[in-house]
């Protein structure tokens, strides 16, 4: 990409690169020295600027605050075999988060912003990008009203934030999960296929109520019946039943997966049958009971594909096989993995090197 852009940058007085210990570093806890930012005022965008990461004055009366107008991406950038640096599928996450800001009644932010912003913050902060097995650099996409004034309606002014945060594992084990049959996640009509705060804020609740009950996350049902599955947690889920891979369609309740996207054109590639339908609670717990469900595992750029070793469903927990059975999802898994990490050949074209 043709850098086009003027940005100023302002580079950090205070570098933590070098007393940054990267050994089993916490998700989302330590951000690299620098960040982008934008505003949206008048109609443009304007005042593009990497500087120091740090906190941003702002107004306590701010709509983001007072209205949830927000919303955000996740996307990972490795670091490859000959030293380059690459962002998997970045295009995609471009057009989820303006998919998520004009639902929300936010204006869209330009390809040439959104790319030109993380080869800008990935360049000057490239020492950061980690070189461990399983390690990555996570960049989050942020961007929320800022308009200092109360009042029901969509904000003039906006701003636009890009950090960086190195990372390990998201999950390091199989998870038990809940099947959650009072609370929902989303609703038809709503915002559920927008990555926007609220849709993590309502779900919140009832997650801390299952991490009581001993379960590690849990697997979101449709609103109307509580019959249907749809998510697990803040990820996609899927399931090897019989011998096909099995996902709930994406919908106006279910988010378009990037790593679910991807998953999928794996699958199909290595000749395996994939159904994108709805998906019963029923045919899941039948299956756990006669043996026909031997895969289940979550999806999402943070936790890539994480196992799940037992599901909990009206008071009843069902054990699946132990990981090392499952052929499907381990070896698609692999092969993601090996892409997005220069070992073999990106024949999707997947990665952009910046």
């Amino acid at each position: 990409m043709i850098d086009t852009l003027q940005i100023k940058i302002t580079e950090s007085s205070n570098p933590r690169l070098a007393e940054t210990e990267f050994k089993d570093i916490p998700f989302g806890k330590i951000f690299t020295d620098h960040m982008f930012m934008a505003d949206f005022e008048d109609g443009e965008w304007k005042n593009l600027q990497i500087l120091p990461y740090g906190p941003i004055p702002m107004s306590p009366a701010i709509s983001a605050l007072h209205y949830g107008q927000a919303i955000f991406e996740g996307m990972k950038a490795y670091r490859l075999p000959n030293g380059e640096v690459s962002v998997f599928r970045a295009d995609k996450n471009f057009e989820r988060f303006n998919i998520s800001a004009d639902r929300i009644a936010m204006p869209t932010i330009p390809e040439e912003i959104f790319m030109q912003a993380i080869s800008a913050l990935i360049n000057i902060d490239k020492g950061w990008v980690p070189t461990q097995e399983n390690y990555s650099l996570y960049l989050r996409p942020v961007m929320f009203a800022t308009d200092s004034a109360l009042g029901v309606k969509a904000s003039d002014t906006y701003k636009f934030v890009l950090l960086a945060t190195p990372t390990g594992p998201y999950y390091t084990k199989a998870l038990k999960v809940k099947i959650e049959t009072k609370y929902t996640r989303a609703n038809e009509g709503g915002v559920g296929y927008a990555k926007t705060a609220g849709n993590y804020a309502r779900s919140l609740y009832p997650f801390a109520e299952a991490q009581k009950e001993g379960f590690d996350q849990l697997i979101w049902t449709d609103s109307a019946t509580h019959t249907l599955i749809e998510e697990s947690g803040a990820a996609n889920v899927m399931f090897v039943l019989d011998g096909k891979l099995i996902t709930a369609a994406v919908s106006e309740t279910i988010l378009n997966g990037v790593t679910r996207d991807t998953i999928i054109a794996l699958a199909k590639d290595r000749g395996i049958t994939v159904e994108e339908r709805k998906v019963t609670i029923a045919e899941i717990v039948e299956g756990a009971k006669n043996g026909k469900l031997t895969e289940a595992f979550a999806v999402g750029t943070a936790a890539t594909v994480t196992q799940i070793g037992e599901i909990g469903y009206q008071g009843e927990l069902y054990k699946l096989s132990d990981a090392s059975t499952r052929t499907i999802s381990t070896g698609i898994a692999k092969e993601l993995n090996d892409i997005r990490n220069g070992l073999t050949e990106d024949r999707f074209g997947w990665n952009w090197i910046v």
